[in-house]
Order: C-alpha cells, then structure tokens, then sequence
C-alpha cells in the first residue's frame, strides 16, 4: 500500500500521520478520471468503479497538500489543485451519475482497518478477472479480511453538507473516514492543520 511505503521510505511520517488514504467513487461506482495510465485514449480518461489516491498534507511548513497516484500519468507528487484540476476536470459538467465523492480516511487508521481479500478482483466463477498483486492479502488489526466495500459505499445522502471543524475532527477518529463532494475536496485540506 502506498501510505505505508510513503512513510518506510522517508517521504512521510514514518507512522503516516500526515497521509490520508482518499476513496474516489459514487452511487453507481462510475467515476470518470483523466490523465490515467490504464487509459487507451490520448486524453488518458477512464471511467472507473472506484479509485484510491493518498494525499499527503505535511506537518511543517506551507507546502500545498500532494497526491500521490501510481495511475496517474501527472508528475508523482502532483500539487492537490493542480491534480484536481487535471484529473477531474471541475468545468466539465458531468451528469449527475458521475458525480464524484471522496471518502478520506486518515492513513493510520486506514493501515490498521482496511482488510481486503481480493475478492472483488474475481469474476463470477471464481477467477481472477487480471492477475492479483504479487503481496499477500491485507487482513486488517482485528483480523477482518475484507472490508473494501465500507470504504468504496458512497451517496450523497451521507456526504457532510459542510466541511466543518466536526468534520475534520472525524477524519482522525472514524475507521471509515468522512465523505466529502468533489467541491469541498481542497477546502477540507486547506482547513486540515499540520
């Protein structure tokens, strides 16, 4: 996982205080996403069912928040706005089934909860749909071995109506995070302090 990676190499905090795991999906789990490398087309856009980025709000300093997006074929780390502004393209209107959410779920809690089994990566009858990654299945702190589905459940029902000092406090309580509207990604990390 790369939260882990991130802080095992130095480019964090070791225990990834400043990391965020951010869940990119909807109702429908149709997300367009541009600049993708699993794109086919020349504008890099792919339609996935959810999607995983980690961005990285540091401690010291100002620096703007970084994503970080081994998809992505945007510079790795790439600035938040700039990512945003590539990735998701704000002033293309989407229809309303496209409508993306973001679960944001602080990394040390997303480390010791997230569990997946790799079930969603087989087709009905049981066979991988493409070839599972070579580490072993994730089995989360209490010993769940899937949980993928929390994570990626999103409706704009139980999106914050406002990013609020609640909201922020939440993120570093709530296994599964809080759920934000694509337009109050930036301001939730733009409140987040160091």
């Amino acid at each position: 996982m790369l939260c882990k990676k991130l802080g095992m190499i130095g480019m964090a905090d070791a225990e990834g205080s400043d990391l965020f795991a951010v869940f990119i999906s909807n109702e429908k789990k149709q997300v367009p996403l541009w600049h993708q490398k699993a794109s086919k087309r020349a504008d890099g856009i792919i339609l996935w069912d959810y999607h995983v980025i980690c961005i990285q709000k540091k401690k010291e300093g100002s620096s703007p928040p970084q994503v970080w997006d081994l998809d992505s074929s945007l510079p790795f780390p790439s600035h938040l706005d700039h990512y945003m502004s590539d990735s998701f393209r704000p002033s293309f209107q989407l229809f309303s089934d496209y409508q993306r959410f973001f679960r944001i779920v602080h990394a040390p809690l997303f480390l010791h909860s997230f569990a997946s089994d790799r079930r969603h990566m087989k087709n009905s009858d049981g066979n991988w749909i493409s070839p599972p990654p070579a580490q072993d299945p994730i089995v989360a702190d209490d010993g769940s071995l899937y949980n993928l589905d929390e994570y990626i459940r999103m409706n704009a029902a139980d999106a914050v109506t406002q990013v609020k000092d609640d909201t922020i406090s939440a993120v570093f309580t709530q296994k599964y995070g809080v759920l934000v509207r694509e337009s109050q990604l930036e301001e939730f990390f733009s409140l987040l302090s160091g």
